[in-house]
């Protein structure tokens, strides 16, 4: 049995009062019935805002009656009332039927788009007008569409970003196997520690995919203590001692006199520390310089990371803690400094960069000093 409905034909229209053709209020330049997804929804608008119309006019149509017509003691009875009290009440219906009719037109636009939005169309935008409530519902509505169309992109290029750097390790495990496999090459520590490392290197960028996104959602939780801004210092150009000497680079540190504790969370901001120091390393040559800083009062604390290397071009400044943003033949993932920025964030902080190229990168953050 074809399924009918209310406005004839078959279908979820079905048969109808109007034998298959529109109903009256329906647009005459205006295909019947309606095609597309979203057809139902084009009919409940237009349908709604004839409804509220008819309950405008309905509205008006009370006022002018009630004025027409006065209660004695008795049964009412109706006379002529003075053209003074008329003409204000018909006024005032009409004034209350184009508010009415103000305020259906731009809610309908928002249901309208509201639709496209739902078939996965970020870019429909609505008229901020209206009533004050109304523009703010389209103002509201165009502030969601607009971040979840952001959203939508960083997703895609979130995507294309980790399939390309998932892709080489990948190739590199799935080469040695097969070499392995078919006896190409030897099972000897070489090969074993090769496929080792690669494997490792994709661990190690899924964790810090992993903690970016958990930063940037607002859902990482901070285990914060009071820690002497100092030994943060310390403790960061203590980690990288050796591998600056191995890499033939100065790593020292500047810090203030008379510097206070901050709270933080002690193993994220050395995760800070670990992402700048070690960027500032791969870039800074042979014969260069290091140095950590901190200097501040008891609001905040600046920590800072200052390289001799090559510098970053100016057309890149603004991108550098963008995920994946990366110098060409720069051998880190490009994760580091969004990282970064992320945690400082987390604790309420700020980060900033300077760069030119006869003296170098220096990147500071500040992070609240401890109460």
């Amino acid at each position: 049995m074809p399924e009918h409905g209310p406005w004839g034909g078959k279908g979820p229209w079905g048969k109808g009062p109007w034998g298959g053709r529109p109903p009256p209020w329906w647009p005459q330049d205006e295909a019947w019935p309606p095609r597309g997804p979203d057809g139902w929804g084009m009919v409940r608008r237009r349908f709604v805002r004839r409804f509220v119309m008819l309950v405008a006019l309905f509205l008006v149509f009370v006022i002018v009656t009630s004025v027409l017509t006065f209660h004695g003691f008795g049964a009412p009875r109706r006379r002529f009332v003075p053209l003074w009290l008329v003409i204000p009440s018909l006024i005032g219906g009409i004034a209350l039927f184009r508010a009415v009719r103000g305020f259906a037109r731009p809610v309908g636009d928002v249901m309208e788009a509201a639709d496209r939005v739902a078939l996965g169309d970020y870019s429909v935008r609505v008229d901020e007008r209206g009533p004050g409530e109304v523009r703010r519902l389209g103002r509201a509505f165009n502030q969601m569409t607009e971040r979840l169309g952001s959203s939508e992109e960083r997703r895609r290029s979130l995507l294309a970003d980790v399939t390309h750097e998932l892709r080489t390790p990948l190739a590199v495990v799935q080469a040695n196997v097969e070499g392995l496999i078919d006896g190409v090459y030897p099972t000897d520590r070489e090969h074993l520690v090769l496929i080792l490392e690669e494997t490792r290197m994709m661990s190690h960028l899924l964790d810090d995919l992993q903690t970016l996104s958990t930063a940037e959602a607002g859902a990482l939780r901070l285990r914060l203590e009071r820690v002497d801004a100092a030994e943060l210092v310390e403790d960061a150009v203590e980690a990288f001692r050796v591998a600056a000497a191995d890499a033939g680079v100065s790593l020292i540190h500047r810090i203030a006199d008379g510097l206070p504790a901050v709270s933080v969370d002690r193993l994220r901001i050395a995760e800070v520390f670990t992402n700048l120091v070690s960027n500032a390393l791969r870039h800074t040559p042979r014969g260069g310089s290091i140095t950590v800083g901190a200097s501040g009062d008891q609001r905040s604390i600046e920590f800072s990371v200052s390289d001799t290397g090559s510098g970053i071009p100016p057309e890149q400044l603004s991108t550098v803690f963008d995920r994946f943003a990366k110098a060409p033949g720069s051998r880190g993932v490009g994760l580091g400094l969004a990282i970064a920025k992320s945690l400082v964030v987390a604790h309420g902080g700020e980060i900033g960069v300077e760069s030119a190229s006869t003296s170098g990168t220096r990147v500071r953050f500040t992070v609240p000093g401890a109460p």
